[in-house]
């Protein structure tokens, strides 16, 4: 029993603390009138506007607006989220708030802004709020809420971030801490993705606030390394591949989509 007590106390003293409150604050550095409702996305040259069934594509330097893409209501009625990945504009979408819970990914030209294919990941998770590429796998955070959008049994605390093979099989998957979960309850995490500097970042619904995070050494549950206070209101995020430490998100007040400097990990 002293042993096994004294493993806990180690245990416990390895973990990373979390911090509650924002420790550093990002930086907004350009504002875009762009008419965002659920996030932005950037590439090399451009940015792009995500707003449910409607993708427009501005030039980054002007802020002219280049491109743009309306969808079947019916058929997209939540792309919540969209980024720059192998010369594509990988979009996750849902059929928020209806339910059952419908997951697809959605790709684009991201030039021309004309779909290209669509990769259905069905039900059963909770709703895709965003998707990555990082070291070889595919990466997505599916949400799930108290309220509207919710799927009962399953509430806020049922958010799962899944890693997938290249053919889109399920191969791990993982919680949330407590840290974060009581930050984004009723609701669920809108934006995500992986950082230069090897971090996860999340953004909640509501909250001007990004939750750096890591893969636990072992366990289920993501580690909570940090918070750090932005101009946005959670919702959509995505990095800048060509700029490191550049952020691109929203804010719903204006619809702006906001160029953000992010202080990274050392």
């Amino acid at each position: 029993m002293i042993l096994e007590l004294i493993a806990a106390l180690a245990m416990q003293a390895e973990a990373p603390a979390a911090s509650a409150a924002p420790t550093r604050k990002a930086e907004t550095v350009r504002r875009y009138d762009a008419g965002a409702s659920q996030g932005a996305a950037a590439g090399p040259s451009d940015i792009y506007s995500v707003s449910n069934w409607r993708i427009v594509r501005f030039d980054k330097k002007t802020g002219e607006r280049r491109a743009e893409w309306t969808g079947d209501k019916a058929r997209f009625p939540h792309i919540n989220s969209c980024a720059v990945i192998a010369r594509e504009l990988v979009c996750a979408s849902s059929n928020f708030p209806a339910t059952p819970q419908v997951s697809t990914v959605e790709v684009f030209d991201p030039m021309t802004l004309a779909h290209k294919r669509s990769i259905s990941l069905g039900l059963g998770t909770g709703s895709i709020t965003w998707v990555d590429r990082h070291d070889g796998a595919w990466w997505a955070m599916f949400a799930n809420y108290d309220a509207k959008g919710g799927e009962p049994p399953r509430d806020h605390r049922h958010t799962t971030l899944v890693k997938f093979d290249d053919e889109w099989r399920r191969t791990e998957a993982w919680a949330l801490p407590v840290s974060v979960l009581e930050k984004i309850k009723p609701m669920s995490i809108s934006g995500g993705g992986w950082g230069p500097d090897g971090r996860l970042y999340l953004s909640g619904h509501d909250l001007p606030e990004l939750y750096v995070m890591q893969l636990p050494m072992g366990g289920g549950v993501l580690d909570h390394l940090d918070t750090i206070g932005m101009e946005a209101e959670g919702q959509a995020i995505d990095w800048d591949e060509s700029d490191k430490g550049m952020l691109y998100g929203i804010t719903r007040r204006s619809r702006e989509v906001l160029a953000m400097r992010v202080p990274l990990s050392k």
